[in-house]
């Protein structure tokens, strides 16, 4: 698979957080120019000092709609309100005119699946959300599906689970003090790399099929207290103590994680895109980003 699509244009993201500047520095280095938007003046600086175009935009705000001229791709990855995507409540006539699109990317969530009793899910698995959260991404994937069927508009859905990767992982949680190994029978989570999940991205850019939908997750879904006790062998140090999980102290989000259970598939990534994973577990990637930091 190649390492980014073959033809450079210009992307431009909705929300220049952890996965999409990721992406973003891939693109730049295969000479893409790439534009987006941030929620404060600060981060907008930051991301221009690294030779991205970024500009101040949140929930209710308006964008100037020159800021999207030139655009060929576009990402969101903004997570919507209760009324769904916030692009396309202030911006939704502006990308419908743009002239050059031609791909259109959302970063949604395998939440969106809902429960299944640790069961393998695909992406012909039906929408049934369980939470407020897999909900509104519900309703935004079906406002940038309207604009597909409407319009044309080339939109391609990627369904994630949790994302980890350099300074967001369980050896960071570890070093820090925060990683709990809690335990609930039977649970376990899907994850993917965000250098995958990058990779995913690209390949879809390199072979658009508008009105795809892909599961972006690793081959190994596990329980979470697996990859804290990896975490920690790496670096030498115990493990947190296994806290049952009727005896935890969670917060409302985190019980909610917890009220899901399923294995994702991403046969689809692989047969359709080419995607082959650099780190097909975690394993793969917590020894790889612990590699890198001792090499610095």
């Amino acid at each position: 698979m190649s390492q980014s699509p073959a033809t450079a244009g210009r992307l431009f993201c909705f929300g220049l957080g952890f996965s999409a500047t990721a992406l973003a520095h891939r693109l730049m280095a295969a000479g893409w120019t790439v534009a987006g938007t941030c929620r404060t003046a600060e981060k907008a600086a930051a991301l221009r000092a690294r030779g991205i175009e970024a500009h101040v935009f949140a929930p209710g705000q308006k964008l100037d709609p020159g800021t999207l001229a030139g655009t060929t791709h576009l990402l969101d990855s903004i997570p919507p309100t209760a009324e769904g995507d916030v692009v396309l409540a202030a911006l939704a006539a502006d990308i419908l005119a743009l002239p050059d699109l031609r791909w259109v990317g959302y970063l949604s969530t395998t939440g969106v699946y809902g429960n299944a009793d640790g069961g393998w899910v695909d992406e012909t698995a039906p929408v049934r959300p369980a939470t407020e959260r897999g909900k509104a991404r519900a309703v935004a994937e079906a406002q940038w599906m309207a604009l597909h069927d409407a319009h044309g508009l080339p939109v391609h859905r990627f369904r994630l689970p949790g994302i980890y990767g350099p300074g967001r992982s369980a050896l960071d949680q570890v070093r820090a003090g925060t990683a709990r190994r809690v335990d609930k029978k039977g649970q376990v989570f899907s994850r993917i790399h965000i250098h995958d999940l990058g990779s995913a991205v690209m390949a879809s850019m390199d072979r658009p099929h508008p009105g795809a939908i892909y599961n972006v997750a690793d081959d190994h879904p596990c329980p979470s207290p697996e990859v804290v006790a990896y975490a920690a062998q790496l670096l030498g140090v115990e493990p947190p103590p296994l806290l049952p999980f009727d005896q935890a102290t969670l917060s409302p989000m985190a019980t909610s994680f917890y009220g899901e259970n399923k294995r994702i598939s991403n046969a689809r990534i692989k047969a359709e895109l080419g995607v082959s994973l650099r780190y097909p577990s975690y394993r793969e990637g917590l020894e790889d980003q612990l590699a890198t930091e001792r090499q610095a």
